[in-house]
This record gives structure tokens, C-alpha cells and sequence, in this order.
């Protein structure tokens, strides 16, 4: 799929330079920069951090807290300065602790004028996975960097990603939009040359009314397939045509949007086109101008045996293939194709491709949402913790996100083991299931930045309390200007004194109650809990309870979309969820997370929905 703005095998400095200017940053402060900044410096410890984006002939600092003057004002760096364009260049992570004792390092003008002596930074990058700059912690002396800061440094990495990800997608939403205005004027001239046609005759008629329904119809079009299914039904008259066939382009070749509705056997045999291939739609792609077949005649004459064969076997005899023009490039081919000999006159010819105009700002419009519903999809994905594996305890999750592709963040999960007390002793392990208030882009950054801040919170306070390290996250929030609002249960699982089995501590930050299995079969909701996540309600002691969990013991934790379903009681859906654990919860942890999620989430769910099990063997 093409991207827009960008063509294939461009200059990957001109692609970044682009993308800066998409995400709006220069050499001047930017208070949503300045705040990664800091946090890099109040988590990791360190007197000086930075935002780091590589232009041609220096490095500017959008975000920025420690460094000493002229830099501060300056907010950029020349590049001898400069050692986050290793980390640009290589797409690497770039640790050093000590620039002094480093061959790469020790002559760098850095370490005199900046103080620089230990260094760490994390790529930062757009949605293509194209390196921008670097989010780095420097400090004064030399440091031997912990694999939990680098963890935390990463972390805060891809949140900023994340942050240049939505200003750029926002700047092209900006496009979009003229793009959009551009077809409501192009409408209105469409508007009155259809009161011209209709003077003259029935037939100009009928091609005005194609142009109006064009701008209507494809006004309101979500996706590619969405475009293909109203083609379908757009022309109409006495030349109607049997078949409105749309290519759209990927690099050298053509790829088919089959009709999602009607079946066409010999439609979904050519799919895929090689742009050199001998075809009237690939002809027009390579020539980049309208393509008419009269006849079998002509297409026999002109063409390759396949293409014959597939215009028989489609049972059409005339062909019009038309270029789609987007806003920077060729977006792919309309073919629009008659079953019977069909002469197109100059006056329908120029109906056709007024038409095409507006099919291709459609698809053009199309391809931006499917690419960015598939950006959002790898965001929320790059979120989601991979499971630790724990001896003597079975864990699994599923994540099912919403109906809506382009709806994504609130709902999360975390595991992690905690630094054994004595050596040789079982790890610990924390869990949490949480949901951030929202629905969008903002909700999924916020929540990196709630689970990378709680991850942070448990670390720093042994030994390890759970309403602690809720504790110092409300405090935190309290303070950074983070738009804070959610619910969470974050959980301890340590084995138990003197016997089999283990014990869960757990506080519950307003979230729905976990369920508690037992060997025989009873199901207990864990309904102990404070209030809910949220700097407005102020400062709140937390609580935590405790509850021995016997060999055979499975614990459910969820998110609200697995039980809230349109027109139904909720306690009803919480209800149907515990009969549902107490007779399946013996099965494997990834089956019955599938069975309760296929039983009770919404077929077509308005939310995501996080389920987590716990089984003691």
C-alpha cells in the first residue's frame, strides 16, 4: 500500500526531514518534550536529560532539563557534540558509562562543555520505524547503568514515539481534511455543471447525477473496502456498466480490492499485478493516461492471452481503464468495463473521469485510515507485556481489542518478577490489570506512562508493598502534569511460609473485583477495594488484603468491557462470568480465557477487554 508523501526507495533524509516537520519541533522549548525530559531525570536519577532530534548539520533539543548555558538557550547542539547521531545512525540503543575511557568518546568536545561523562539513549522513531533522534540521560560521573533504568529509559522511549507518532498522524489528519474540502468545492462544481447537463439532454442527465452521488456517496467512505462496495451501485443509466473493477497501486505492482459482497469466481483469481504485466489497467498505470478497449478485437491485438482470458471469464467485451490521482502521486487504476460493445462518447468519457477524481480522493482518504488504524494497532501491541515465566505458578492473557479498528488504549496488563530476597529464594512476582480512562492514541501514551511510573513505584519501596507503590503513583500524579483517570488491581503472589501453595496481596484502585477459584470448585469475588485512579480526588491511604491461594487455586482478573454489554445488567454479565469460572476453571489458562471471552464479550464491542489468569498447580 503507497504510503502518502513518501515514495518508494526516497531518501531516508529527506523522509526524516519530512517527519520533523510533520511533528512540528525546532530549536525552542516544547512544554510535551520538556515533560519526557524530566521524567527521564527524576526516574533515572540523572542531573541532565534530553530530547534529541538529528537534523542535517546539528542536533536540537526540543525537550531539555540540566544543561548549563549557552546550551540551554541555544537548545541545539553542533555535530561534534553530538553522540545521539550513533544512535540514529546505527537504530541502536547507545550505553556508555564512561566517555573517558571510551577510544569512540574521549575526544568528543561534549565532555569538557557539556560535563558529559555517562550516557545512555533510546531511539526514538515515527511510524515507519524511522530513527528521528534519541531520548538520552547523561550524567556528570561515571555510572554503571542498571538494567532496570535502561528498562525505564526504553519505556519512556516508546512513549515519546508514541507522542511524535500522533502530532505527525495529527498534522496528516490536517491534510486529509483539505483533501476533504477540496471534494465538497469539487461537489459544487459538480452541482452546477449538472444543472448545464440537465438543458441538454437525458444523457448529460444521467452523467450529472453520477458526479453528485461521486461527491456525496464517497464523502462519507472509512476504508478501501468501504469504497469498493459503493462503487458497486454508483453507476446507473442506460450505459451502466456490468463491472466497476478497482487496482490500487504498491510499488511495481497492482493489487485487486475484490468486491466484499458479491462474489466474482474469476475476480479473485487476479489479484495481483505486475505493473509490466500486459493488461489495459496496468498499461494505464505505466503510462499514466485513460486506456480504452473497444472490443475482444482490440484486446486480443493489444494484450496478453491472460488478460483475455480473464476479461471472458469476467464476461466483458469494453474496457475504460482510468488513472487515480491522489494529492502527490498515482494512487492505482478504475476499470470500469461493459459486457456488450459500448461506445464512449467525449461528453461521457469526461463524466468517467471527473467520476475517477473523486473515487481517488476516496481511496486516498482510505489508505490514510487503514494506515493509521494499523499504526494504532502496533502502538497498543507495543504496549502489552510479554508473560514472565514463574516456577510453581501458570500464567496466561488475552487482549481482545474493540470493534472499532481505530479505537485503542485504556485497557492493559503487567507481570513481573520482583528481586529475590535472599539468594536462591523464589522470585516474587507483581501483577496488574488496569484500565485508563479513553480511547484513543492520548489513553494508550498515558497508559505507558502509568505502567512504566507503577513498574518505578514498586522498585524503589521495598519490599514491595502493592498499596505502596499505589501510593507514591498517586502521589507522582499528583505533581507531573499527566491527565491521570482509571482503575487498577496491582497484586503480590509470594509462596507461602512452611507449605505448599502461595499468597496474594493485593490493593484495588476502584477496578472490578477479581475472582478467586478454589480446588472445589467455589468461585469468591476478591469485592475488597478503594477508589479509583484520578489526581482530582486527592491524596488516599491505600489498602491491601491478603488471601492464601492452595494448590489448584485459579485467580481472574479483567477489565469492565468483558462484562458490560449493551441492554444488559451488569451484575448480571458479573454473574454469568463466576458460573462460567466455576465450571470451566480447571480447563488450560488460554482455553478458558478464550471460552469466557467467546461467551461474554460483546460480539462487537464498543470497549477492549483484558483478561488475566493465575493458576496454582
Amino acid at each position: 500500500m503507497p504510503e502518502q508523501g513518501r515514495e518508494s526507495g526516497a531518501d531516508p533524509g529527506s523522509a526524516q526531514r519530512r517527519a520533523m516537520r510533520l511533528a512540528g519541533l525546532s530549536a525552542a522549548s516544547d512544554a510535551g518534550m520538556d515533560r519526557f525530559a524530566r521524567l527521564v531525570s527524576r526516574l533515572l536519577r540523572v542531573p541532565v536529560a534530553f530530547v534529541s532530534l538529528v537534523e542535517d548539520d546539528r542536533q536540537i533539543l526540543p525537550g531539555l532539563i540540566g544543561l548549563p548555558e549557552p546550551w540551554e538557550q541555544r537548545r541545539a547542539l553542533p555535530p561534534s557534540h553530538s553522540l545521539c547521531r550513533y544512535v540514529v545512525a546505527s537504530g541502536q540503543p547507545l550505553v556508555v558509562p564512561d566517555t573517558r575511557a571510551d577510544e569512540r568518546f574521549r575526544t568528543t568536545p561534549s565532555i569538557a562543555d557539556l560535563g558529559l561523562v555517562a550516557y545512555a539513549g533510546m531511539p526514538l522513531t515515527d511510524a515507519d520505524g524511522l530513527v528521528l533522534g534519541s531520548l538520552c540521560a547523561l550524567d556528570r560521573e561515571p555510572r554503571t547503568w542498571g538494567d532496570g533504568e535502561l528498562s525505564d529509559l526504553e519505556d519512556l522511549a516508546a512513549a515519546c514515539s508514541a507522542e511524535l507518532c500522533l502530532r505527525i498522524l495529527s498534522a496528516q489528519s490536517r491534510s486529509a481534511q483539505k483533501v476533504l474540502e477540496t471534494a465538497r468545492a469539487a461537489a459544487e462544481r459538480a452541482r452546477s455543471d449538472a444543472q448545464r447537463l440537465e438543458q441538454e439532454a437525458q444523457a448529460g442527465l444521467d452523467h450529472a447525477e453520477l458526479l453528485l452521488r461521486a461527491s456525496e456517496e464517497l464523502a462519507q467512505t472509512s476504508g478501501l473496502e468501504d469504497v469498493r462496495r459503493r462503487l458497486r451501485d454508483l453507476f446507473g443509466g442506460a450505459g451502466k456498466p456490468s463491472y466497476v473493477g478497482l487496482l490500487v497501486a504498491d510499488k511495481d505492482e497492482l493489487h485487486r480490492i475484490p468486491d466484499p459482497d458479491v462474489a466474482h469466481s474469476a475476480e479473485r483469481e487476479v489479484l495481483t499485478l505486475s505493473v509490466d504485466a500486459a493488461f489495459p489497467s496496468t498499461r494505464a498505470m505505466r503510462e499514466r493516461r485513460p486506456i480504452f478497449v473497444p472490443d475482444r478485437e482490440a484486446l486480443v491485438a493489444d494484450y496478453s492471452p491472460g488478460a483475455v482470458g480473464f476479461a471472458d471469464r469476467m464476461g466483458f467485451t469494453t474496457v475504460l481503464c482510468l488513472p487515480l490521482w491522489g494529492s502527490h502521486a498515482l494512487l492505482g487504476v478504475l476499470a470500469i468495463c461493459w459486457a456488450k460493445r459500448h461506445e464512449v462518447g467525449v461528453t461521457e468519457r469526461a463524466t468517467l473521469t471527473a467520476a475517477s477524481g473523486y473515487i481517488a480522493q476516496a481511496v486516498e482518504r482510505a489508505l490514510y485510515l487503514d494506515e493509521r488504524i494499523s499504526v494504532a494497532r502496533q502502538l497498543q501491541e507495543a504496549l502489552l507485556t510479554d508473560l514472565p515465566v514463574a516456577n510453581g505458578m501458570e500464567i496466561s492473557a488475552l487482549y481482545q481489542p474493540s470493534a472499532d479498528g481505530d479505537m485503542i488504549g485504556g485497557d492493559w496488563y503487567d507481570a513481573y518478577h520482583l528481586p529475590p530476597a535472599s539468594s536462591g529464594e523464589p522470585a516474587a512476582l507483581m501483577v496488574t490489570v488496569g484500565d485508563i480512562t479513553g480511547h484513543d492514541m492520548h489513553a494508550a501514551t498515558v497508559m505507558g506512562q502509568i505502567r512504566s511510573m507503577l513498574r518505578q513505584a514498586t522498585l524503589d519501596h521495598p519490599p514491595y508493598s502493592p498499596a505502596t507503590a499505589l501510593n507514591a503513583l498517586d502521589a507522582a500524579c499528583s505533581v507531573l502534569p499527566i491527565e491521570t483517570g482509571g482503575t487498577m488491581v496491582h497484586a503480590r503472589l509470594d509462596l507461602a511460609d512452611g507449605g505448599p501453595g502461595w499468597t496474594l496481596t493485593w490493593s484495588n484502585a476502584g477496578h472490578p473485583a477479581p475472582l478467586l477459584r478454589t480446588p472445589d470448585g467455589r468461585v469468591t469475588a476478591l469485592a475488597e477495594h478503594d477508589i479509583l485512579l484520578h489526581p482530582a480526588l486527592g491524596p488516599f491511604r491505600r489498602t491491601e488484603h491478603r488471601r492464601g491461594l492452595p494448590p489448584g487455586s485459579t485467580v481472574l482478573l479483567y477489565t469492565d468491557g468483558l462484562i458490560e454489554r449493551r441492554g444488559q445488567d451488569i451484575d448480571d454479565s458479573v454473574a454469568r462470568l463466576v458460573a462460567l469460572f466455576a465450571r470451566h476453571g480447571d480447563r488450560p489458562l488460554a482455553d478458558l480465557l478464550r471460552l469466557i471471552s467467546s461467551r461474554l464479550a460483546d460480539p462487537d464491542p464498543g470497549d477492549d477487554v483484558v483478561v488475566l489468569a493465575l493458576r496454582v498447580p
